[in-house]
């Protein structure tokens, strides 16, 4: 690692006054600063605190495309990184820089680490958290899969639905909860039996604000209103009164996106393509050869 030249003068003079210090953004956008260092330090306007009981390994780093990682480790409490917060996914991906600064001078300092949070374990009322660093992006699949559903995700760059027009979402208040992600609405009109179905489960209000799930089920029960199930129960469960949001669903089929959405100009997928059949087919006068199964 090449550091600035004033961090490097302070290292040739022998005797050194150096800390870590990281700083962990999460998705909701929170940033919580930890140093290593007796007393708290301030640069880049984030307060990076002493006694948090948070600190990390060496960084093992490489040259080329390696893998930078490390590990961070600590002691879960109230005022710093909870154990509910990690239960709840709020630190899953998370972005982590760390810089080795001389807290005698903090502008001294160099940036030695950025990348994610990735595994979080918990034991005896502590945490390891596993550091990955930029490159770990590379070992994941890349391109794309010839299928005759859509690609896309809902909403997204690809797909470009918006998802604020009228009819594709809706905000309610949480009446009934059941094991933590079956939710009831007594008074839930306007939309068809199964209209949010493999939709987004967003909770805006309470202590699940931020946490997203997926609809497995959305029923209309006939006198009980709405039922909506999710696939699993988020980390921390919405009390009734919270406000949620619930995103219509899309199952990734061509008519479902021609149809519900009216989105087919966007559609990612490819349903003409052939079926394993056709492999075995062969030419016949009559009929069509779509890749279908072939009755005699």
């Amino acid at each position: 690692m090449t550091y600035p030249q004033p961090l490097k003068d302070h290292l040739a003079g022998g005797a050194t006054t150096l800390a870590r210090a990281f700083a962990v953004t999460r998705k909701d956008g929170k940033v919580l600063g930890f140093t290593d260092h007796d007393r708290d330090l301030s640069f880049d306007g984030i307060t990076f605190r002493a006694g948090s009981g948070m600190t990390a390994k060496a960084i093992q780093q490489g040259t080329g495309l390696s893998v930078d990682n490390t590990e961070a480790f600590g002691a879960l409490r109230s005022d710093a990184i909870t154990e509910a917060d990690i239960l709840a996914g709020r630190y899953d991906g998370a972005e982590v820089r760390g810089w080795l600064v001389n807290w005698a001078d903090v502008s001294v300092r160099a940036l030695q680490f950025r990348g994610h949070m990735g595994e979080i374990v918990r034991s005896g009322g502590a945490f390891n958290a596993e550091l990955r660093g930029l490159a770990e992006g590379l070992n994941q699949p890349q391109g794309l899969i010839f299928h005759a559903r859509c690609s896309a995700v809902l909403g997204d760059g690809r797909c470009r639905f918006d998802l604020t027009q009228p009819g594709y979402a809706e905000e309610r208040v949480v009446e009934t909860v059941a094991g933590g992600r079956v939710f009831g609405f007594a008074d839930f009109a306007g939309y068809e039996d199964r209209w949010f179905e493999k939709g987004r489960f967003r909770v805006l209000t309470g202590k699940a604000a931020g946490l997203v799930g997926a609809v497995k089920n959305d029923r209309i029960r006939k006198g009980t209103g709405r039922e909506v199930e999710l696939w699993q129960a988020l980390g921390t469960a919405p009390a009734p009164g919270d406000m949620v949001r619930i995103e219509a669903g899309c199952d990734r089929r061509a008519d479902t996106c021609r149809l519900k959405f009216a989105n087919f100009d966007n559609f990612r997928g490819f349903p003409d393509i052939p079926g394993e059949d056709w492999l075995m087919s062969y030419p016949v006068g009559a009929g069509v050869n779509d890749g279908g199964s072939r009755r005699g």
